[in-house]
């Protein structure tokens, strides 16, 4: 029998001061605002980054040349409350249909103009146990700074929403 080493998630919060409904449009929708473009793992230079805000949408990466590079797929959609997405990315940071992490994230209203948003990276065992544990310790350092980048973003056009 293979023992299997569980991996511990990454988690991460933070309070945006915007409405829900704009919190969760800008990390989905928007995601070409505030994903930095020397974060991808296609082809480069990257000319946009964005999600498909849909069921079975996916987060792509669209180089210069028009190369479409496939980084995620979601896989529970329910805005503004929650997404889930299966993180395709290896540990070298190449995209890889077979890797299986998860991404999940919930938005939780705090007031009218105000979100609570949790960001939940785990699953990193399926990737195996040197893989899984050095993307864990990869994102558990990128997180925090995208999802400042995504809140100020966020804060930013509040009354666009």
């Amino acid at each position: 029998m293979t023992e299997v080493t569980i991996i511990a998630p990454v988690r991460k919060t933070i309070r945006v001061k915007a409405p829900i409904e704009h919190a969760f449009e800008v990390f989905t929708s928007g995601l070409t605002r505030w994903w930095p473009y020397d974060h991808g793992v296609g082809k480069k230079p990257i000319q946009k980054v964005l999600m498909e805000p849909q069921l079975g949408g996916r987060w792509l990466e669209i180089a210069e040349d028009g190369t479409e590079t496939s980084v995620a797929t979601i896989t529970l959609w329910e805005p503004p409350h929650r997404l889930v997405m299966l993180w395709q990315v290896n540990a070298q940071w190449k995209p890889d249909a077979a890797m299986k992490s998860e991404v999940d994230v919930r938005f939780a209203a705090d007031g009218p103009d105000a979100t609570h948003v949790e960001l939940l990276h785990h699953k990193f065992e399926t990737m195996g146990a040197d893989a899984g544990a050095s993307m864990r310790r990869d994102v558990d350092g990128g997180w925090p700074g995208l999802m400042q980048r995504f809140a100020q973003q966020a804060e930013l056009g509040k009354t666009e929403a």
